[in-house]
């Protein structure tokens, strides 16, 4: 088969979806990935076969070509947005203000896909795919996929947000549907109706297990995270046992790669665990370390190092509650103490706690007491090793290229 993977030109979204590219790889298949021309080193870097498509948009430029200060697009990363946030209170809208949050949600969605739309159809109709992959928010892909005739399947970053509102959103069952305005307005330009997979997927590939998703009535296809975070090297220091505890402290690459910084003063929380017997362990990006200054003898920064070495040495972590990084910790059965903020961090971060394996930081737990109790209560150890079993239970990517097969032959 011919597999094309399209994603945005984030790098949370679109590393998940490479090890799931080399299964179908080494399976025999032929793999591409549509992008925008400024991310072609990020799909090279991981081996895989670029196809720069249309120009390159920049995310702050597109928020403020969409009407948004500065300070409002700060706002943005503050949980779910508009009409995203129905996915936790399913009764919060009326029709009325529902379909203004689509109408907006559709605007942005347009704006964004808009410069890939015409060459991903026409690189489409020329390579002629089996099957395309698509990460959410790059809606040029399924026009490209009905554009072409083949099979299509979403591959979600994290809770599935998306498919939850667009179901609330067909349960008002209104007169107007400002998402199938638009990407019917292209489907008849290439020769077709819209039709409801465009929005989501002949089928959704998901990261999440079963007790941390959050899912619509669709098709899903569960499939275990394998890490991959970009080239790494594993550090000397990462080569022999360390001394004393050992606590990562992990928050993202979206905190400083698109927003402003971190959401949490750094500074305080490496404070608050200077006396301590541990070692901290900080990933922090170069622009932020350079405002720290000195650091307690017990903190070691630095700017990256593979999660997936640094995982099975650590007694506990300290995260945003981003779906990479609970999964990479979850993976070796790491307790976690999160401050979910963005987007779906949130609803991440209760799950975790839900399921007794973390805590989250907010009245009554401190950073500093968060630790102490992760790191001196065995149960927090006990339930992140069921959560690791469940998902070490989820098909692995070369698990799920027979069913892919399958699906392809039955949606293309």
């Amino acid at each position: 088969m011919r597999i094309l993977f399209a994603t945005v030109p984030e790098k949370t979204i679109f590393l998940p979806m490479v090890p799931l590219a080399w299964a179908l790889r080494t399976a025999g298949h032929e793999v591409r990935v549509a992008c925008q021309p400024a991310f072609a080193d990020v799909i090279t870097q991981a081996g895989l076969t670029a196809v720069p498509i249309g120009r390159d948009v920049d995310t702050v430029r597109l928020f403020q070509w969409y009407g948004m200060t500065s300070d409002q697009f700060e706002e943005v990363r503050i949980g779910l947005p508009a009409p995203y946030d129905v996915a936790e209170d399913p009764d919060r809208y009326t029709w009325e203000t529902m379909l203004q949050a689509c109408r907006d949600m559709a605007e942005g969605d347009r704006a964004e896909s808009f410069p890939m739309v015409a060459g991903m159809a026409d690189f489409a109709r020329q390579w002629k795919p089996d099957l395309i992959v698509w990460s959410s928010f790059c809606y040029a892909a399924p026009i490209a996929a009905k554009a072409c005739g083949a099979a299509h399947a979403r591959m979600l970053f994290g809770a599935d947000v998306f498919g939850v509102t667009r179901e609330r959103f067909l349960e008002f069952k209104g007169d107007e549907d400002p998402v199938a305005d638009w990407m019917g307005a292209y489907g008849r330009k290439y020769g077709f109706e819209f039709t409801e997979d465009m929005v989501t997927g002949d089928f959704t590939v998901d990261l999440l297990p079963d007790s941390l998703s959050m899912r619509a009535g669709l098709d899903y296809l569960p499939i275990r995270h394998v890490p991959y975070g970009g080239a790494a090297t594993v550090p000397k220091w990462l080569q022999v046992p360390q001394e004393r505890p050992r606590v990562a402290l992990s928050f993202g690459l979206t905190a400083t790669g698109m927003f402003a910084g971190y959401t949490v003063d750094v500074r305080d929380v490496l404070d608050s665990l200077a006396d301590l017997d541990i070692e901290v362990v900080a990933t922090i990006a170069d622009s932020a370390r350079e405002k720290l200054g000195t650091v307690p003898d017990n903190a070691r920064l630095v700017s990256y190092v593979p999660l997936h070495a640094l995982m099975p040495t650590c007694s506990a972590v300290v995260n945003h509650g981003g779906v990479g990084t609970v999964l990479n910790s979850a993976r070796y059965a790491v307790p976690q103490l999160t401050m979910g903020y963005h987007f779906d961090e949130p609803i991440i971060a209760r799950g975790l706690a839900a399921q007794g394996c973390a805590l989250q930081v907010g009245p009554g737990v401190t950073v500093r007491d968060g630790v102490l109790r992760l790191l001196g209560e065995p149960a927090f150890a006990g339930r992140a090793a069921d959560l690791r079993d469940e998902i070490q239970a989820m098909p692995s990517p070369n698990d799920l290229v027979p069913r892919l097969e399958e699906l392809t032959a039955k949606h293309r």
